[in-house]
C-alpha cells in the first residue's frame, strides 16, 4: 500500500491530477447523477449494455472510473488507481468510438463525430499521476506518512 500512496514533493503532479479530475467530473456526473444533460446511472447502463453491447460489469466499471475516479483525483485519494481507471476509459473510448473519426475534435461540426485528441491529453495527464503519484497536496501524501519538506 505504501508504494501505491508514495508521491513526490512537487506541485506539478498536483496540477495534472486536479486538472484531469475537474475535466472528468462532469462526464462522471452525467453518467451517475444525470447532471450536465446526462442520462443518470440507469440510462447510461442501458445505453452501454443495450446499444453498445458492453457487458454490465465493464459498463459499471467505466461509469465508476469516471465518477469515483474524478473525485479521487480531485482529492488526491488513491490517485494512481483513479488515474488508471480514467486512462483505461480513454483508451477504450478511442478504440470503440473516437478512433474512426480521426485525430481532431469536431470543433466546427463538419465531421461525423469527435476525434481522439482530447483522449490523448487525458491519457497523458493520467500517466503523470500513475508514474509520479498525487503530488504534494493530496490525501495520498498524508496517508503515506512521508514528511513534506518546506
Amino acid at each position: 500500500m505504501k508504494s501505491l500512496l508514495k508521491t513526490t514533493n512537487s506541485y506539478l503532479p498536483t496540477i495534472a491530477r486536479i486538472t484531469l479530475g475537474l475535466v472528468m467530473f462532469p462526464h462522471g456526473a452525467q453518467k451517475v447523477l444525470g447532471w450536465f444533460g446526462g442520462y443518470g446511472f440507469s440510462g447510461t447502463m442501458n445505453f452501454f449494455t443495450g446499444q453498445m453491447h458492453v457487458p454490465a460489469l465493464f459498463a459499471f466499471l467505466a461509469i465508476a472510473a469516471e465518477f469515483a475516479g474524478s473525485l479521487g483525483l480531485i482529492t488526491g485519494f488513491l490517485s494512481r488507481i483513479a488515474a488508471f481507471g480514467i486512462a483505461m476509459n480513454m483508451i477504450v473510448a478511442v478504440v470503440m468510438v473516437h478512433g474512426a473519426n480521426g485525430f481532431f475534435m469536431n470543433w466546427f461540426g463538419n465531421q461525423k463525430g469527435e476525434g481522439f485528441e482530447y483522449h490523448i491529453l487525458a491519457i497523458g495527464l493520467a500517466l503523470i499521476v500513475m508514474i509520479v503519484g498525487a503530488g504534494r497536496l493530496s490525501i495520498d501524501r498524508a496517508l503515506s506518512g512521508e514528511k513534506v519538506a518546506a
